[in-house]
């Protein structure tokens, strides 16, 4: 499937709609990668950066993923520079409530302090140069100053009042996810997962039971060679017999497991990019897809 043209492009691998209304097809980008190193300060190569994200969308990408705190604050501006006046059918969806002390402090804080995550959604929009944001994830709801119910409350009320069009929830448990859902409508939500890390199979499960978009990200993340032999034992023969990569398989798999899938992959690099979204025309067959689901036990 991997091809030195840019067909085939994003528009063959099938669409997923976000909160009934928002149709986008079902390979997104994850712009996370293009910051600085430690996900703080600019992508060092600016021009290369803004010609992923053009060929991201000239080649049918219409989900963007980003977030305020990546750079902090960088790649949302990156996006409007490379992007901005932005196609009709272009989502970007991004995130608030991490925050960070600096480039050399890995462990991320989290805020939801109510008026902090209205500015933060404003501010967001402003850098991205929109009067209102798509798709608003709360980052995450761990070690928060206010309780989850409380900062889920205040999205509805983002919503309510315009600032954002739909909700979306990152690195929630499903036990949180149920909890946000008998308070208000959530569009989609975002945890790890792939075919090595399979901690949020619930939250996957769930999603799909909701009718609720399922965005997984490092969604083609594969152990090394060495640290996972049965993965390569099992997914290199597929991908042999697909003429693929092993991770255009892993986002194969991920596309299988339900129709409200939406991967978000990142890179940096335009050939790398196209096998993202070559991956989307890779259609495995149910024991190919058993043999990969099954290589880890999932709880339920």
């Amino acid at each position: 499937m991997t091809t030195a043209t840019q067909e085939p492009a994003a528009q063959g691998t099938g669409t997923v709609t976000i909160g009934g209304d928002l149709t986008v097809r079902r390979i997104g980008y994850g712009a996370m990668r293009l910051t600085g190193p430690r996900v703080w300060g600019d992508y060092p190569d600016r021009a290369r950066a803004v010609g992923v994200l053009r060929a991201a969308v000239e080649r049918g990408v219409n989900l963007i993923d980003t977030a305020d705190v990546y750079g902090p604050h960088t790649n949302e501006e990156l996006i409007r520079e490379a992007l901005h006046p932005y196609p009709d059918d272009l989502v970007i969806a991004t995130k608030g409530g991490f925050v960070r002390g600096g480039p050399d402090y890995a462990d991320l804080g989290a805020v939801g302090n109510r008026n902090y995550l209205r500015q933060a959604a404003h501010m967001s929009a402003r850098r991205l140069g929109q009067d209102h944001i798509d798709l608003y994830y709360l980052h995450t709801p761990a070690m928060t100053d206010v309780p989850f119910e409380d900062i889920v409350g205040t999205l509805a009320d983002m919503r309510r009042s315009g600032l954002i069009r739909h909700i979306g929830l990152s690195n929630v448990s499903a036990d949180q996810l149920r909890t946000a859902l008998a308070i208000t409508d959530i569009a989609a939500v975002t945890v790890q997962y792939n075919v090595a890390v399979r901690e949020n199979a619930a939250v996957r499960r769930l999603a799909d039971e909701a009718g609720i978009v399922f965005s997984p990200w490092h969604p083609g993340e594969l152990p090394g060679e060495g640290d996972g032999d049965l993965f390569h034992a099992v997914i290199g023969p597929i991908a042999a017999a697909h003429h693929a990569t092993p991770r255009q398989i892993a986002l194969a798999w991920q596309l299988h497991l339900a129709p409200r899938t939406l991967p978000i992959p990142g890179t940096t690099s335009i050939r790398h990019l196209q096998e993202n979204i070559d991956a989307g025309h890779i259609h495995l067959d149910a024991d190919e897809a058993e043999a990969i689901t099954t290589l880890i036990p999932e709880e339920h």
